[in-house]
């Protein structure tokens, strides 16, 4: 597993203020501040092999065991801004129908427990994206590496990168990379781009080579 985790200046801020016994350091911090960007992806994948993409047209909203598919104005600032993000990558957006080589969900997903994020559940659900969305009837998804521990509140927005180009080969769905952003205002469309943005900017390794 390989798992990067960016805390923005103000978590350090807050370890300041709990050392210096403030009751409550979180009322301290801004809605940016207040975010964490966290990123996992497959080490055994070449992302320089992979050229194009498509991403799902809605987005998958997970609640309390049950989902459902949306697209509001803040599910479509997402999208756009995760178009603009592999574009800038090199990767090259193409139809559904055309064979792209990456699959990319976006998930808004509520919860209020504290845990270990089990993907084999989560992908298991019943109610996540289906294989036959990609053309993959039959097909289930797997995961190399598991997630960790996590703990939601106000929610989080979540950001997965499917292999399909090896989907044939494997007889599965790898899942390459998945991006989570927690924190004040995160379903505010205003905020998409720049925590798409960051996430991106962690991942150093996504990058096409053409």
């Amino acid at each position: 597993m390989k798992t990067s985790h960016l805390f923005t200046a103000g978590l350090a801020g807050m370890l300041l203020f709990l050392a210096s016994c403030k009751k409550e350091p979180l009322n301290q911090l801004t809605q940016a501040e207040s975010r964490i960007y966290i990123s996992s992806y497959d080490s055994a994948a070449n992302f320089s092999s992979f050229k194009t993409y498509n991403i799902a047209d809605s987005v998958a909203v997970i609640r309390d065991g049950s989902s459902s598919k949306q697209l509001t104005a803040v599910d479509q600032a997402y999208i756009d801004a995760v178009n603009k993000y592999m574009q800038q990558k090199g990767y090259t957006l193409v139809g559904k129908d055309q064979s792209p080589d990456i699959g990319i969900n976006i998930n808004r997903i509520y919860n209020t427990t504290t845990g270990v994020i089990d993907y084999t559940d989560y992908l298991d659900y019943g109610t996540y994206w289906d294989p036959y969305y990609w053309g993959y009837a039959g097909y289930g998804y797997y995961v190399p590496y598991a997630y960790g521990v996590y703990q939601v509140s106000e929610g989080l927005l979540s950001i997965d990168m499917l292999d399909l180009k090896n989907a044939a080969t494997k007889g599965k769905i790898d899942l390459l990379w998945n991006g989570l952003i927690r924190g004040e205002g995160i379903f505010n469309a205003a905020n998409a781009d720049s925590g798409i943005q960051t996430l991106f900017s962690q991942s150093t390794y996504l990058k096409s080579a053409q």
